[in-house]
This record gives C-alpha cells, structure tokens and sequence, in this order.
C-alpha cells in the first residue's frame, strides 16, 4: 500500500519546483577504496532495504518504491586541491543538481574521495523522502557492510510507509494551541528584518564546512549547563550574534529591528517511530525572534532564546507545524513563479536556520566501527538563505555552511564565520 506524503514532503516538493532541495551526507571509512565491492555492498543494501524505483504521484499526496534490481553509480572526486576544497566543490554541484523526477528514480547519489588508507563516501539524497536519521542508518549499514561486520543479505527491511506521522490531525487541543500562538507569530516576521536578496530569481547554493575541535565544543557545552540552556540554544545564540553584523541595516528601520532564524526539530520520539527500523522524513520546526543588540553577551542572548524555546516545548508546537505549513503551501501557490522566489523573503523573513544532530547517539557500535569524521549539508531552499548542518561526532563538531550566493558573498561568509568564532571566544572568556 503506497505510503502518504506529510505535509514537511509536500512543502519540500514544492520548494523543489523552484530549485534542487538536496542534502548530502559524508563519512569517512577508514579502509582502502575497493570500487566494485562498495558498489555491491550499496546496491545490495538498497536492494534489502526495499528504497528502490521511488514514484511520486503529487496529485494524490502518495509515494511507492516498486523494488527491483539497484544500479548506482559512484562518482569518483578528484582531489589535487586538497581533499577538503574537492568536497566542498563536490557538495556545492550536489546541491545544485537536480533528481530527474521521473515515474521511477532512485532518490539517491553517491560519490567517493579517495584517501591514502581511508576514504569520503558520500551520499547525495532527495531530501523530500529522507531525514538525516534516515540516511545515519542507511549509511552506518553500508560501512558495516563494506567493513564486514554484517551481511547486506540477513539485513532486515525497514519500514517505508509508516502510519499516523501527523499528529496535529488527532489532537484538537495541540491544534487550538497552534491556532492561538500564529498571530504572535505573525508579529514575530512582521518586526523582522528582511535579508537583502540581489536576485531572487537566483536560488544558488554555496558551501562549506569548518569544524569546532574538542576544547571549543566542551567549553560550549559547559557553558549551556551551566547558564541552564541547551546546547542547541546556544547554537541558536551563536547564529543570531554571526549573522548581526551582516544585517546592520536593521538598526535604522523604523520597524523591522529583529533577526529570525529557524531550527529543525526531529519528531520521531514524538511519533513513536522506530528508529532503528523506519525511514522516511519526520521533521518539524520552531522559529525564535530577538534584535540582539551589541552588548548583549551570547550566554544572554542564549537565556532569552530559552525562554522562546521552552514555551515551544512545554506546548509541542512544533508538533503542529503541518498547519504553517499547509498555509503557506496554500499562499505560495497563488503566486506566479517570480513571486514564488520572493514569497518567503517577504513574508516569513528568516536570516538563517539551524539542523542539529548529534551522531554519538546514533552510531553506537560495541567496537572500533564508529566513522571517524561525518559531516552533513544541506539546501537551503527559499524559506532559508543560511543553513547551519551541525553534526557532533566523537568528541568534535562539524558543521556546514549552506548559504544562497544572492544574499551572501564569499566575503560575508568569511566575516561569518571570524564572528562565529570570536562569539564561542567571548563564551569561553566567561566560563
């Protein structure tokens, strides 16, 4: 029985009419490259796992993996420049290559980078079908595979079509609690400052990555347990203080003085899904506000997302995201294609978004098999032009750096990133 898009793969579907919403996995195998076998060990997983001959019908909101024998190919990544700038450049082009969405296609790509004794897989996935979840537990199978430890053939299916993801439908009261937070909300992007797009027509993703090595992210995380925050509201804070100084425009409007940014939130304990064994995309979202003055320190700045963040916990309102979903589906729609490239510019103005995922929790193994090195992107879409992809693996963090090139240069990226850093600086200052 064909499984029912939700309305996070109906929005995603959307946004892909527009431009390629990809996102892309990287993990580093720490074995000589032997082509044709991974290429045995991905196409057999794929196989066993039922993800193959993806078909969409959007009309009536359903998908399908019809089965039948797996061919992918594997592109192989020259690295002269460095083995970081040819992963860069590699994801940047994934990003910004479209899947052909025809009756039957594989919702996946991949490619290599080989090392001396080690290698980068990488896979390049259609992000309307799969979450970062989804693709840690696909990707941990091929390298235990390709590494030995287990047999594609005895690996269990996973479950493709899983029932009951929206949860809004089945509870009024978490409905009624959406319903009478939407226009505070709505004043929240109202006094948000709208981030300067050159061209809206262009929707180009540039990338990169940079790491935070171990002392960084403990003083971080001693930091956030101590100020009483997560660490992802830290993140949160981090972003907001980094991106201040590119929205200094703000500071002169008259009304719009306050900077937005967007998390995801992953919604599978929430559903009681498997996660061992389900595979799909089962997002929400939260959005937080503030006009972060200049003196405001981060772990501050940190407290006062808590706040927003909490009230969004304590009521579950990003459960009920298919209903801000579902409406601006609705609003988008009406808009010819050039305004569909400035409709959320205009109307939900966020400055960037933030996808958190911690790898240790879902890559636990009794051995040495856990991925050295694991990094993430992912597109940006219209609603976004800056997507922080932070992946905690061992005891670093990566993160990539999605941004559109419209909005930001090179240049700001770089100005970006010198803020980020000199904002954990202030953090450890503190400590």
């Amino acid at each position: 029985m064909p499984g029912r898009l939700n309305s996070f793969q109906r929005t995603m579907l959307q946004w892909n009419d527009l431009h390629p919403y990809n996102a892309v996995h990287v993990v580093r195998i720490p074995r000589l490259l032997e082509l044709n076998h991974l290429r045995d060990v991905i196409n057999s997983t794929l196989e066993t796992q039922g993800l193959i001959g993806l078909t969409l019908n959007r009309k009536q909101g359903t998908y399908w993996y019809e089965g039948g024998p797996a061919l992918s190919e594997i592109r192989i990544i020259e690295s002269r420049q460095g083995a970081r700038t040819a992963l860069e450049l590699e994801i940047e082009y994934q990003l910004n290559t479209a899947f052909a969405l025809h009756e039957r296609f594989s919702p996946f790509r991949f490619f290599v980078a080989p090392g001396q004794d080690y290698f980068w897989l990488g896979v390049v996935y259609f992000h309307a079908m799969a979450d970062a979840e989804s693709i840690v537990l696909l990707l941990r199978r091929v390298t235990e595979a390709y590494q030995g430890k287990i047999s594609t053939e005895v690996s269990q299916p996973v479950e493709i079509y899983p029932r009951g993801h929206e949860l809004m439908l089945s509870r009024p009261a978490l409905l009624a609690r959406k319903i009478c937070a939407l226009p505070s909300q709505a004043g929240n992007m109202r006094s948000s400052c709208r981030p300067p797009f050159r061209d809206p027509q262009d929707l180009n993703n540039g990338f990169v990555f940079f790491a935070l090595e171990p002392r960084p992210l403990l003083v971080l995380g001693k930091a956030a347990k101590s100020a009483e925050v997560t660490l992802n509201d830290l993140f949160l804070a981090l972003l907001m203080k980094s991106l201040s100084p590119l929205a200094t425009r703000r500071a002169l409007a008259p009304r719009r003085r306050r900077i937005s940014v967007g998390c995801i939130v992953n919604l599978r304990k929430d559903l009681g899904l498997d996660r061992q064994q389900t595979f799909g995309l089962f997002l929400g979202s939260s959005v937080v506000t503030h006009e972060v003055p200049d003196e405001m320190s981060v772990i501050d700045l940190a407290k006062a997302i808590r706040r927003q963040t909490l009230a969004l916990k304590q009521h579950k309102l990003y459960l009920a995201t298919p209903l801000e979903l579902g409406l601006a589906r609705f609003l988008f729609s009406l808009y010819s294609t050039r305004g569909r490239q400035k409709f959320y510019q205009k109307n939900y103005p966020l400055w960037g978004g933030i996808t958190n995922m911690n790898l240790n929790a879902l890559w636990q193994t009794q051995d040495a098999a856990k991925p050295l090195d694991y990094f993430r992107a992912v597109s940006t879409g219209p609603a976004t032009p800056l997507v922080l992809s932070v992946t905690t693996v061992n005891d670093f963090a990566n993160i990539g750096l999605t941004f559109r090139s419209t909005v930001f240069s090179e240049r700001d990226i770089e100005r970006f990133k010198s803020e980020f850093f000199g904002a954990i600086e202030q953090v450890a200052a503190r400590a």
